[in-house]
């Protein structure tokens, strides 16, 4: 592994996506910055990327706080050059538009949108002076299109896609690479083969989205010649219907 004097902070380092995110940044050399609501729940994260030789910190974190932002990502950069970062808070439910609440409706919208433009130009503030970074949001389905049952899951998805286009917009031409991932599909999560068991029936058909092919593409994106840089990312398993 070579080293290199640069941090990745995964903001919603959860046990899927984010996961395998840090994973293989870690592998390439970064100092891994992970966070999730339950800090506890990174130990098997950490005790793996440890034992591949990797470097990474822990933290529990409530993205949704300014202060828990701001600290999180300063800490990062501190520890060596913020290089990237990844938003990749989840906040999927699915309620009948009468059962939304204010309180659901407003919670999804700050995990999942409000969150995402605080990671966002939090990161800039500390990449631009450098005039050089990564900042790459996690979309999905709901990103592109409302289903039923999602009005705050895909109201606020539309509105982290938003943010992130402005920021490309804004960003791009100071050097600063932001980037939209949706993914658009059943993933091979604890969830899916619970909750779904016909559809996870077709992992071994590569029906379902693997996270560690996810997080190869977040690789990909990082690794791109500026002349050539991509937006947005679509990921899907090759049967998904859109």
């Amino acid at each position: 592994m070579n080293r290199r004097n640069a941090t990745a902070a995964i903001i919603g380092a959860g046990d899927y996506i984010g996961a395998e995110i840090a994973k293989k940044f870690a592998a390439e050399g970064f100092t891994v910055f992970a966070g999730r609501r339950n800090g506890d729940k990174l130990a098997p994260l950490v005790n793996d990327i440890e034992a591949a030789g990797g470097k990474v910190f822990a933290r529990s974190l409530d993205a949704r706080k300014e202060e828990e932002i701001t600290a999180f990502l300063s800490d990062a950069d501190k520890e060596a050059p913020l290089e990237v970062c990844i938003f990749n808070v989840g906040a999927n439910v699915n309620f009948p538009i009468l059962e939304t609440t204010e309180r659901v409706f407003r919670k999804v919208w700050e995990m999942a949108c409000y969150s995402g433009f605080l990671a966002g130009r939090e990161a800039a503030r500390l990449m631009l002076p450098r005039g050089q970074g990564n900042i790459f949001f996690t979309g999905a389905t709901a990103s592109l299109r409302g289903g039923r049952g999602y009005a705050a899951f895909a109201s606020a998805k539309f509105g982290l896609r938003a943010v992130a286009q402005a920021m490309a917009r804004e960003l791009g031409p100071k050097n600063i690479h932001v980037a939209h991932i949706v993914v658009d599909g059943a993933i091979d999560t604890e969830f899916i083969r619970t909750n779904f068991p016909d559809r996870y029936a077709l992992k071994d058909q590569d029906g379902i989205l693997n996270p560690d092919h996810i997080a190869a593409s977040y690789w990909y994106l990082h690794a791109q010649p500026r002349d050539a840089w991509t937006f947005e990312l679509d990921l899907r398993p090759w049967i998904e219907n859109w």
